[in-house]
């Protein structure tokens, strides 16, 4: 058989890939709506074992019949509380009693010293698990919103929760729906075709349904874990991720249906030379992504092995179901701008890039000093950043029930109260603690733990509840127990109490938690950041064969890593107006985006390298620029929309990362990718491939020469 077909043993293989693939995507789709089954967005621990507030957190089992995690209700009437409000508090507190899930009986309510506020403390099991966001919803139903001039609000540690995990049991829908739709668009305006925008779109699809059925396999044993932020990330990637894989490879293939007369040569001519780029880039960030198992963190382990997943059923489904899909289609895929056999590579000599290359050949190292100074102009603004751990009225883009209650606590009470600093210590030191924590400004009040946890505090003192020769403190803080000043005060009370000689203090609970969280965090990048360079670097140096250049790639991409912050900073701060970023944030981004950013270098400099073999150095970099030039850009500017698609999101965490993501991708793709690096490759020549064998030819001059 001939034709636009190709030969009849090519087409049957073509037919048997897809409808195998066919088949896998019919038992792979429904697992992609299932991913929230098996994903976990509760409170269980993710600090290291050796981190202080998880040997508090051990400690506090023993004081505790069941280990809970309080919800702060909060009655509010700013004209001043009646007896009325009273009664209404008293009866709640009598309901939430009952509700499941709340360990009663609960303590008296707490009332404010300017009498315009009620606070009731209501324990929810920390058992509940994933089910403590129904435990809260079945709370804020009994206590109602509130009316006639009374306000109620449901806050604290597990409000806070309720609401996250309200936030990530919704983030299928909305984030998958953005994110097809920004895709489909993009393509659409790529290809200019009524057609060809299907196959890299279903090849995508069926990319995120393979993934997701491995990760709800994964999750399901146990081998991994999956939270709400992973599932988000997953989405996005995966789509992201495909589709610039689809475009390079439909990319290659135009390029080579111009030179074979069969689609089945062509397409074989198009793996050839397109799939060591993609598997290298891959590759790239799969282990990249695989260094967050050396987090300590295992939230960040957690993300690691769940997007690497994700990112292998992606190379797996573009390596094979795509080039199927494109043989079966032929040239008529690309109707109405249908590739002729005619021997042409217009993109070598004509268009937009071919100019583009002409202009770096002749201003080669201006261009690339120029490039240079603005990217560091921009990274100036990393002093604008602020790394912090966002508070919870900080951690939504929208004003959730949680804010509004916290916000009413931080008007009417010691911040802190309802969310105490634990501190444990020996009971013949209590006494001298009690008194270093109290000595400690920002310390409101410091308790101990009785046997009777539900006493008044203003009651008469009770003897402290002893457990293995230790005593529970319950310190209470001035300020809001997420916020800097919470955590500064911490750090201050730990050198406070370990000072006491022979009262092995040992200080815990939620704002403890956060400040382990962020020494973890910034021990996290120490480590992680310089074995993704090393991996990066290993990985370029094998599939260049040099080692010139894959130093000055990665020098550009953290160049770029550096403006993208700067430039992130000035954004957050003075155009979303958000406080900081959180502690995690430096890391995610790194991972992200080297990893991601190197992949467009890959794509670029695997080309460069192999017209260098039959042009010369400078010649195959203006070849390669010109030739790859619209493809990597539209793989940018697609990646950049698909990881925009999380501002939908109503979290800062994840609007700064994709936020993040999208201004990194577009500076790697239109200054670094298309400037900077041909730029520097282009100046420096055969050197480039040193200590390859391209780095002592001459063969790029004579070509020079001759032309």
């Amino acid at each position: 058989m001939s034709g636009p077909w190709g030969r009849g043993r090519v087409t049957l293989v073509a037919v048997a890939v897809v409808l195998a693939w066919l088949v896998v995507g019919a038992v792979a789709g429904p697992y992609s709506g299932r991913l929230g089954d098996v994903a976990t967005n509760d409170n269980a621990a993710f600090l290291p074992a050796d981190a202080e507030a998880t040997r508090a957190q051990d400690l506090a089992g023993g004081f505790v019949d069941r280990e809970t995690i309080p919800a702060l209700v909060v009655y509010e009437r700013r004209s001043g509380l009646t007896e009325q409000d009273r009664r209404q508090v008293a009866a709640d507190a009598a309901r939430l009693a009952q509700v499941p899930g709340v360990v009663g009986p609960l303590p008296p309510p707490i009332p404010s010293a300017d009498g315009q506020a009620l606070q009731l403390v209501v324990p929810v099991d920390d058992a509940e698990g994933e089910r403590i966001g129904t435990v809260v919803e079945r709370i804020r139903d009994v206590t109602g919103p509130g009316s006639g001039g009374l306000s109620v609000a449901v806050a604290g540690p597990a409000g806070l929760l309720a609401d996250l995990i309200e936030v990530f049991s919704g983030i299928d829908g909305p984030l998958l729906l953005v994110t097809l739709l920004v895709v489909l668009v993009i393509l659409l305006v790529v290809y200019r075709s009524p057609v060809l925008w299907i196959f890299p779109l279903l090849a995508a699809g069926m990319s995120y349904a393979v993934a997701s059925l491995f990760v709800y396999l994964l999750a399901r044993a146990d081998l991994i874990t999956l939270n709400g932020q992973a599932q988000g990330i997953l989405t996005v990637l995966v789509f992201g991720a495909g589709t610039d894989y689809a475009l390079l490879m439909v990319a290659r293939y135009r390029e080579e249906l111009h030179r074979h007369d069969l689609p089945s040569a062509a397409m074989r001519a198009a793996w050839r030379g397109a799939a060591p780029a993609i598997i290298a880039s891959g590759g790239t960030v799969i282990l990249g992504l695989l260094c967050l198992l050396l987090s300590s963190l295992n939230s960040n382990r957690a993300l690691g092995p769940v997007a690497a997943t994700g990112i292998a059923a992606t190379l797996l489904v573009m390596l094979t179901f795509l080039p199927a899909l494109l043989v079966l289609g032929g040239r008529w895929a690309f109707w109405p701008r249908r590739p002729r056999h005619d021997q042409a590579d217009p993109r070598a000599e004509h268009g937009l890039w071919a100019r583009i290359a002409g202009f770096v050949a002749r201003r080669a190292r201006p261009v690339w000093l120029v490039t240079t100074v603005l990217l560091g102009l921009l990274a100036i603004g990393l002093t604008q950043l602020g790394t912090t751990t966002l508070g919870q009225s900080d951690l939504f883009t929208e004003r959730t029930q949680s804010v509004v209650g916290q916000e009413a606590i931080a008007r009417h009470y010691p911040a802190g109260t309802g969310s105490p600093v634990t501190v444990f210590t020996r009971q013949e030191a209590a006494g001298e603690v009690t008194a270093a924590a109290r000595a400690v400004p920002g310390v409101a009040a410091v308790r101990p733990v009785t046997a009777d946890r539900n006493a008044a505090p203003d009651g008469p003192p009770a003897a402290p509840r002893v457990v293995d020769g230790r005593v529970q403190l319950d310190v209470t803080l001035a300020d809001e127990p997420d916020s800097t000043a919470a955590e500064h005060t911490v750090r201050e009370l730990r050198v406070a109490v370990h000072r006491v000689p022979g009262a092995d203090a040992v200080v815990g609970g939620f704002t403890a938690v956060n400040v382990d969280t962020g020494d973890a965090a910034a021990r996290d990048q120490k480590v992680i950041i310089p074995v993704v360079l090393a991996v990066i670097a290993v990985i370029l140096a094998l599939l260049l064969r040099a080692l010139v250049a894959p130093v000055l790639l990665i020098a550009t991409v953290l160049l770029s890593f550096a403006a993208t912050l700067g430039l992130c900073g000035l954004l957050f701060r003075h155009v979303f107006d958000f406080p900081g970023v959180d502690a995690s944030f430096p890391l995610f981004a790194f991972v992200f985006l080297v990893a991601l950013g190197i992949d467009y270098n890959i794509f670029l400099m695997s080309r460069v390298r192999e017209e260098s073999l039959r042009r010369g150095t400078r010649a195959g970099v203006l070849v390669g620029l010109a030739v790859t030039g619209g493809v990597i850009t539209s793989a940018g500017i697609v990646l950049a929309a698909t990881f925009s698609a999380l501002a939908v999101l109503p979290l800062v965490v994840l609007v700064e990362l994709g936020t993040a993501v999208a201004v990194g991708v577009l500076i790697d793709t239109i200054v670094v990718r298309s400037l900077l690096v041909p730029a520097l490759a282009y100046d420096i020549g055969p050197k480039i491939w040193w200590p390859g064998r391209l780095a002592r030819t001459n063969r790029e001059e004579v070509v020079r020469d001759a032309g």
